[in-house]
């Protein structure tokens, strides 16, 4: 270029470079080398669907909307199933479950703007709650974005701060890469949503796009030429190499890990410990590592174990290192804590329940969450910027032969048991109306299946079921994380169904949260993916009820009413059960009956009337 600029001068050197980047920009010097195939009848949506099935990506939720269509259309050609919902937040929160449990990238795709601003909170959720996820979007054509178009909105500002990535394509060549490079970092370093915008014009086949590019009455003279080749070269831009073979095949994906020092360090402070805990957070079951080699490393080290989230069930029914009561009282008296995944924020008291004279290890993908709070109420003794997972079992084999103390967590398992005999023995109290929530808690608990997976929706009765309900194993499990989103029910329960059809899929609903997603028994009842669910209705959102009323005097916008739910769901196919103290002698019948149901492919709701108890008084609710 110097030299062009010597022979030719700067004047026209800057004019030679600003006609090469303008010929760059309107695609002259790409078209030249590749071809437009004006007579091809494929379309964008194929590409798309060629990655994800390369992907092993076998469901996409969905919300049908005509931006879209392509896209469906082309992934049931390929065997990927097309499962829509109700609602564009249902088919996140589904593709979030089959996230979690497939240890794959969940998909979704919805329509333009509503469409999109609908799936807003569950994409947030998703991204606090670290689960890898592609959210496909319709958009306005290249050219009518901006300009007024039916359901035209700046999407991308609107995702940027909730995705890992965003991109918005302009040709139909950039899909096939694009898609690669999403899928690859939603699952690398700290797992998250990311996003991208298909205009409507990148997705449909080039004959049906080029009677959009025709302009009645176009301007005459100079400037109805310069708009005409300005329509028809963007056009051929849009399709140019469209259809060349590219690589579909998965990019790499970049997970962080301990180093052998770290790891090293680790287990000279752990062999010395006297009291060890460990807090085990929904990080720890994120691939690579399966959660069955953690579930072995756990128990090879035989260190009492609490466990968070996703890591519920981790260690089965009836652990002995598996502590589920005094979590505060045990911190205070361990010498050495492991966070694995685990974060301070308030669901640990910001880090204050960590006792200053514990020397604690801190592991986490993610940097900020692995010293979220350390400036002020805790210090990590090391901390680890790795996979949890993978650490467990590298920290276990280093550790081979040595095993935690036996008489701590025998002295933490007799607090447990004497915890949970007081919590039974008020889930025989009678409550003033109705049924104890407790004891309906307790009957569902003793008569789910061994392979069960719950899933908790809701405040006050999902608070209670989180002390009382035992998962089966690792991975059965799910609520919504940190964000503490309600109405995630119905699209994690059909996610789970879909992963684990032969399984039992409970959702645990309260009556507030259900109203959020109730309408799924519709799509339970389509896509023959039978659950159950019990509704606690206790006709109240009793969580903030229960602070608001002493603290400000009124029980306003508290309030519900004991509402038909089982109902409701008969009338979308599915089965529903009216449960009262009328029935207490018949509870388990009823449940075995809803069971029976479900296994003969009907989707089930129990609408369980229940009294109040003070078991949760003091709970956290902001």
């Amino acid at each position: 270029m110097e030299l062009i600029c010597t022979v030719l001068g700067y004047s026209a050197c800057i004019v030679v470079g600003g006609l090469l980047f303008a010929a760059y920009k309107l695609g002259l010097l790409y078209q030249l080398l590749h071809k437009t195939e004006t007579k091809s009848p494929r379309h964008g949506g194929e590409s798309v669907a060629e990655v994800l099935r390369a992907h092993g990506v076998k469901y996409v939720f969905t919300l049908v909307g005509g931006h879209i269509s392509p896209i469906l259309v082309a992934c049931e050609k390929l065997g990927i199933r097309i499962v829509d919902t109700r609602h564009e937040a249902t088919a996140v929160f589904a593709a979030d479950a089959v996230a979690r449990l497939s240890g794959t990238v969940g998909v979704a795709a919805v329509t333009a703007g509503p469409g999109l601003t609908n799936t807003v909170t569950a994409v947030k959720n998703a991204q606090m709650a670290e689960s890898p996820l592609l959210l496909l979007g319709g958009a306005a054509g290249t050219l009518l974005q901006g300009r007024g178009a039916l359901q035209d909105i700046d999407q991308m500002s609107l995702f940027k701060p909730l995705c890992k990535f965003c991109a918005s394509i302009r040709t139909v060549r950039e899909i096939v890469p694009t898609v690669r490079k999403a899928l690859s970092i939603a699952q690398s370093g700290t797992p998250g949503p990311v996003f991208i915008e298909f205009p409507i014009d990148t997705l449909y086949p080039y004959h049906l796009v080029s009677q959009e590019f025709g302009v009645k009455n176009p301007p005459k003279g100079l400037m109805g030429k310069i708009l005409a080749w300005y329509l028809h070269n963007h056009l051929m831009n849009l399709f140019a190499g469209a259809w060349e073979t590219r690589d579909v095949s998965p990019l790499p994906v970049h997970i962080p890990q301990a180093t052998d020092d770290q790891v090293q360090k680790c287990i000279e402070l752990v062999s010395r410990a006297k009291k060890p805990v460990i807090l085990l957070g929904s990080q720890a079951t994120l691939p690579p590592t399966p959660v069955d080699n953690i579930r072995q490393a756990l128990e090879d080290l035989g260190i009492p174990c609490f466990l968070g989230g996703m890591s519920r069930g981790m260690l089965g029914k009836n652990s002995p290192i598996h502590i589920r009561q005094n979590r505060r009282d045990a911190l205070k008296e361990a010498d050495v804590v492991l966070l694995a995944g685990t974060v301070c924020d308030f669901r640990l008291s910001y880090g204050r329940v960590l006792n200053r004279r514990s020397k604690i290890i801190a592991v986490n993908r993610d940097r900020t969450q692995l010293l979220k709070n350390s400036d002020m109420f805790w210090k990590p003794t090391i901390a680890i910027q790795g996979d949890a997972g993978s650490f467990l079992v590298r920290l276990s084999k280093g550790l081979q032969g040595h095993r935690c103390p036996e008489e701590w967590p025998q002295s933490l398992k007799a607090g447990d048991v004497t915890k949970e005999n007081a919590n039974r023995a008020k889930a025989d109290e009678k409550t003033e109306h109705h049924l104890n929530p407790l004891k309906v808690i307790h009957c569902v608990d003793e008569l789910m299946d061994e392979d069960s997976i719950i899933v908790a929706d809701g405040g006050d009765f999902v608070g209670s079921a989180a002390y009382i309900m035992r998962p089966r194993g690792p991975l059965r499990w799910l609520d919504p994380g940190a964000f503490g989103t309600l109405g995630v029910g119905g699209g994690f329960a059909l996610g789970a169904k879909l992963c684990r059809p032969e399984s039992e899929v409970w959702i645990v609903y309260g009556d507030g949260s259900s109203g959020y997603s109730v309408a799924e028994f519709d799509t339970f009842t389509r896509h023959k993916t039978p659950v159950i669910a019990v509704v606690g209705n206790d006709a109240c959102w009793s969580q903030i009820s229960r602070e608001q009323v002493p603290i400000l005097g009124s029980n306003v916008a508290c309030g519900l009413a004991f509402t038909d739910y089982h109902i409701v769901a008969d009338g979308y196919g599915g089965k529903g059960y009216l449960v009262g103290r009328e029935d207490e002698h018949r509870l388990s019948d009823i449940i075995k009956q809803a069971q029976k149901e479900t296994r003969e492919g009907r989707a089930t709701l129990l609408n369980v009337l229940i009294g109040k108890t003070n078991f949760r008084e003091g709970s956290i609710s902001v």
